[in-house]
């Protein structure tokens, strides 16, 4: 007896294998839903997740291959018709495993597994325009990192050129030091002023003291 390459053998010979998994597959698509054993739906997912895809294309071949495991004619055409088209918009997984505890009995892990129907896809980008919003987004990133950079130089410019604002003296307008100039002289004028008259009252008084007194 041959050894699968991978996981369980659920019969007792391939051929009896393939009999199970096209059996549970029909049981699949006709009801939505089985309850199985795990071994039994991990096996049975990558089988009618195929048939699905094949069921996809619509053509005359896709169909004749799905009657090969699926040979009620039947359920072929809900696959076709009802099936497949819910899932044109989805890249995979179509199906579902959940766990739900042991058998009584054997204790056997059991799971069901159904059809994921009626969810909504988000759009995945083409692999151009992803590469384009890539494109685009690295010169912003560029800018973005060369930003800092012009602000720190910033500050440096200007703490350089306070101390210059700092030490420059503060030159007076034509207009106020013509105005200083003249106050200068008026004052100086009045003073020498105020000498003459001191000097004239002096001269005066000695002039004007009788004989007998000097």
């Amino acid at each position: 007896m041959p050894t699968p390459t991978k996981g369980h053998r659920l019969g007792g010979s391939p051929a009896h294998e393939r009999h199970i998994l096209a059996n549970l597959a029909t049981a699949l698509f006709q009801h939505g839903r089985i309850t199985t054993t795990e071994a039994k739906a991990r096996r049975l997912r990558p089988v009618a997740e195929r048939l699905i895809t094949f069921a996809k294309r619509g053509d005359l071949h896709a169909r004749r291959h799905v009657l090969t495991v699926v040979t009620d004619k039947g359920v072929v055409h809900q696959l076709f018709t009802e099936i497949a088209p819910e899932f044109s918009e989805r890249d995979g997984g179509y199906t579902r495993i959940t766990k739900i505890g042991p058998r009584k009995g054997d204790n056997a892990a059991m799971a069901v597994i159904e059809l994921v129907r009626g969810e909504p896809v988000a759009a995945k980008p083409r692999r151009r325009s992803r590469r384009a919003a890539a494109e685009a987004a690295a010169p912003a990133a560029a800018a973005t990192a060369t930003a800092p950079e012009t602000d720190a130089a910033e500050p440096e410019t200007e703490s350089s050129e306070a101390p210059e604002a700092r030490q420059a003296p503060v030159v007076p307008e034509e207009g106020e030091a013509e105005d200083v100039d003249e106050i200068a002289d008026e004052t100086a004028d009045d003073e020498g002023a105020e000498d003459t008259d001191e000097g004239d009252a002096e001269a005066s008084d000695e002039d004007g003291k009788p004989a007998g007194d000097a």
